[in-house]
């Protein structure tokens, strides 16, 4: 499973977001825990960070 890293982590403090994705979710790896989400929860999720709403 390819990951991707969020280009805000930050490699000297262990603060860091990954994000991967699978056919039937998305994996969120942050520094204090993970999340799943369905793939259309992520793509809303990121349409509202985009069009700052969030």
């Amino acid at each position: 499973m390819n990951g991707h890293r969020s280009s805000y982590s930050d490699d000297t403090d262990g603060e860091c977001v990954e994000a991967a994705e699978t056919p039937g979710a998305v994996l969120v790896r942050e520094s204090s825990g993970h999340l799943d989400f369905a793939p259309g929860a992520w793509s809303a999720f990121l349409a509202d960070l985009k069009a700052e709403r969030l």
